[in-house]
Parts: structure tokens; C-alpha cells; sequence
């Protein structure tokens, strides 16, 4: 092929926040191109992606400002209640405990918990419906242009820049955006830093069936290899006796909860290996009876656990988005929230730009989205680490402060209201699509 496309703006990635990004553009009249390596629908398949991700509040306003939420809804489970423990391996999650409620604030839920492959499958449709974004995928930059000279197959020429891909085509744009993940191609050929480490620990990644209801209660269990996570689900219909014997029988309502356990590398890769039933017991033992017996739902899932945080979202013609960057801790599934912070912030920057007649891909605009992101950006991402490091430990001086530093917010109304309104995305200046309004 020969085809040369023409668009506003380039998007390279097609997970969440990149197709965020692309409707929330698309919609406000700028047009779009996104390229990614697989089909969005592909990635959007059941088996493909075990993890769910916790949305906050102001994230479940950007998708119902772009018309999504009524499909995403009958499958998104109110979070209700957040319940923060300190503990050690066998001493049950919430023996002391913070407990946030949504009669804490204004009575709403604190968010919602939404399988990933649901809300890949919703954005991939919208973006198969949306006028003014085209979806180039599979598809990828060629390979032979990835040289740092060319940009990462991005070569720049005055007021547009020139991606050619691998099957000969080429996009021609006003700006290019990275939303191609953490080893972002694009960011490396451009040149920004990266400050970065790997944490030395996995994340173990599945759902749980369990016997009681978990009430829209999401339990954060700090343990001292790593926090243990359990975040409700929707129920569903039991698939028939499995696991250890606590699944129902089919057609009863299946309690759901998928669990983000984080493990040191070398008992994480242990506790892959080992039976359904050995391993739901030693969900069980971590943390303990709350939910009543346990039994493993399908597949799991281990992923190496990193810390990543580019020294710029911007250069000539070109943006970071999501976890192009930053990578972040998931020790309170922030990282989506993120992103689509991210989306919605680049969403309001250029439309207010093309309304002004700007140049989308100068660097004065550029830099109005790098102000509105970087600061918030780089104070959670800090924020995830700190926590990790304080709570990843079984020091008696650390765990005594973390329990009376658990308790003293939980006895402080303002403080919990602060936590409560972090965690729900409500803090700081939000772009309209994160206050549900749409450009």
C-alpha cells in the first residue's frame, strides 16, 4: 500500500486511554487517527485481560459524558465501602482497619469495579461509531523507522509530522500522541528520560468466588510482602462446581471479587504453579473469613510489578498519555484513573486550542497540558511508592505508626473526607469531561 492519511491529530496505542482520548477529540470535532499493533476488539476479548480496574467517580463522569455508561453500568459494581487494613499472613483483613463509606460524603458510591475487557469492548464499539476517528488497527509504525533519528517512525517536517507504517502506508498530522505503554517507543525515540525501577515484586491477578456477598465493599489488606487487595464485582452465574467446593451450582448468583495480590517474585511464581484449591486457601489465609470460603475462577494472571515516570509529557509535536507516562504501583488501582485524567485534560487543551486557531502541536500548547498533568502525575505516583514501601514491610516501629496513622483518619472527619475525595478523583482543577460534561 501507498496510502497517505491525513488527520489533526496521530494517537499510537489502543488501550483505554488512548480510545478515551480519541472519542473525547472525535466528539469535540477534531480529526483523529489512532494506530495500534492489535484490533481494540481483539483486546477486548473475555480472555485476554483478568484484570478489573476500580474507576473513580470523576473517571465514570468522562465515560457518561461520552455516552457510555449506560452499557458499561449493568456490569459495573458500586463500590460502597473502602476498607484499609494493617495486618501480617493470618490475621483476618479488617482486625484494625479504616473503614470509608459512601454516608462518609454525599451518600453516592466512592466508585465502581469494571472488568477490563467490558470497558475495552465499549470503547472499542463507540470508536467503531464515532465520525472523525479512524482506527488503523492491526497496525504498527515500521519497524525500519524506529531509529531514534526518525522519531520513532515519526518524521517531522515544519508544522505536521509523517508516520509510516509497517504496510506502507502514511499518517500526516498536526500532533502525535503516545499512548503506546510503558516501554513507549515513541517517548525513548524522542528522548525523554524515564526515572524508573522495578519493584521486587509481581502482581497475581484473578477472580475469586466466595460464599457471602461482598456488600460493594473493596478491601485494601496491607501484608508485609505487599498489599492483598479484594475488590467486588458483579455477581454472576456460577459456571458449575469448581475450585474448592464453594462455587454454587449453575444458575444460583456467583459472589465475585477479583483479587490483586501482590507477592515477592519468587513465591508469586510458587503460588501460580500450585493447584485451584491450594491456591484459594492461601488467598483464604491472607485474608481470613470475611467473605466466607474461596474458590478460583478461571484463569490467573502475574505481572512484574514496575515504577516508571517520564521527565517530560512533551516534546516538539508530540504528547505522553497514560503509561507512556507513568507507571505507577497499583496499591489503590489508580493507574486507568490516571490515564483517563490524562485524556480528558488533552481533550480540553486542544479543543480550546483549535477553537483559538492554535497550532496543536506547538509547544505553547503543549505545555498547558504538561502544567495541568504533570504535578498530579508525579504527587500520586510518589504518593503509591511511599505507600508500598511503608506498608511492604513486618518492622514493629513502621507498623505501630501505620496503625495509629490508620486510626487517627478515621477518627478526623475532614481527613477521611480528603482521603475519601482523592480516591473518587474530585480534588483539583478537573477538566469537563471528568466533571461528566462533554466538549
Amino acid at each position: 500500500m501507498s496510502e497517505r492519511l491525513t488527520c489533526e491529530v496521530l494517537i499510537v496505542g489502543g488501550g483505554m486511554s488512548g480510545l478515551t482520548l480519541g472519542l473525547g477529540l472525535a466528539r469535540a470535532g477534531l480529526d483523529c487517527v489512532l494506530v495500534d499493533r492489535e484490533d481494540p476488539k481483539a483486546l477486548a476479548a473475555a480472555g485476554r485481560d483478568a484484570r478489573a480496574s476500580a474507576l473513580a467517580r470523576a473517571s465514570k463522569q468522562a465515560l457518561e459524558a461520552l455516552g457510555l455508561w449506560p452499557g458499561l453500568a449493568p456490569a459495573a459494581q458500586p463500590i460502597l465501602a473502602i476498607r484499609v487494613s494493617d495486618g501480617q499472613v493470618g490475621r483476618p483483613a479488617g482486625a484494625r482497619f479504616l473503614h470509608c463509606d459512601r454516608s462518609d460524603l454525599d451518600g453516592t458510591p466512592l466508585g465502581y469495579l469494571v472488568e477490563n475487557h467490558i470497558t475495552r469492548r465499549a470503547l472499542a464499539g463507540a470508536a467503531e461509531k464515532t465520525a472523525g476517528l479512524r482506527v488503523l488497527a492491526p497496525a504498527a509504525l515500521a519497524e525500519a523507522a524506529l531509529a531514534p533519528a526518525d522519531r520513532g517512525g515519526v518524521k517531522h517536517g515544519g508544522a505536521r509530522v509523517r508516520a509510516s507504517l509497517a504496510d506502507g502506508r502514511a499518517v500526516e498530522a498536526g500532533l502525535v500522541v503516545a499512548a503506546d505503554g510503558a516501554r513507549s517507543p515513541l517517548r525513548q525515540a524522542a528522548g525523554i528520560a524515564v526515572r524508573a525501577w522495578a519493584y521486587p515484586q509481581s502482581g497475581i491477578v484473578c477472580t475469586l468466588a466466595h460464599e457471602r456477598p461482598h456488600g460493594g465493599v473493596a478491601f485494601e489488606h496491607f501484608l508485609p510482602s505487599g498489599p492483598f487487595a479484594v475488590l467486588p464485582l458483579v455477581d454472576g452465574p456460577a459456571p458449575g462446581p469448581a475450585g474448592n467446593g464453594t462455587v454454587p451450582g449453575a444458575g444460583t448468583p456467583l459472589h465475585r471479587s477479583s483479587i490483586v495480590w501482590t507477592e515477592r517474585h519468587d513465591l508469586a511464581r510458587h503460588m501460580m504453579a500450585v493447584g485451584p484449591e491450594r491456591f484459594a486457601a492461601e488467598a483464604e489465609r491472607r485474608f481470613g473469613p470475611a467473605l466466607g470460603g474461596l474458590a478460583l475462577l478461571g484463569k490467573r494472571w502475574i505481572y512484574p510489578l514496575r515504577f516508571g515516570l517520564a521527565d517530560r509529557m512533551v516534546a516538539p509535536r508530540l504528547a505522553l498519555l497514560g503509561d507512556a507516562a507513568h507507571s505507577i504501583h497499583p496499591i489503590a488501582d489508580q493507574g486507568l484513573n490516571l490515564g483517563l485524567r490524562d485524556a480528558a485534560a488533552l481533550t480540553e487543551v486542544l479543543t480550546e486550542a483549535k477553537r483559538l486557531g492554535q497550532d496543536l502541536g506547538s509547544m505553547a500548547v503543549l505545555r498547558r497540558y504538561e502544567r495541568w498533568r504533570r504535578a498530579d502525575n508525579t504527587a500520586l505516583a510518589l504518593a503509591m511508592d511511599g505507600l508500598n514501601r511503608l506498608f511492604s514491610n513486618d518492622l514493629g516501629p513502621l507498623r505501630l505508626a501505620r496503625d495509629l496513622g490508620l486510626a487517627a483518619v478515621g477518627r478526623l472527619p475532614a481527613a477521611k473526607r480528603l482521603f475519601m475525595r482523592q480516591a473518587m478523583g474530585l480534588v483539583g482543577d478537573l477538566p469537563p469531561l471528568l466533571e461528566g460534561r462533554p466538549r
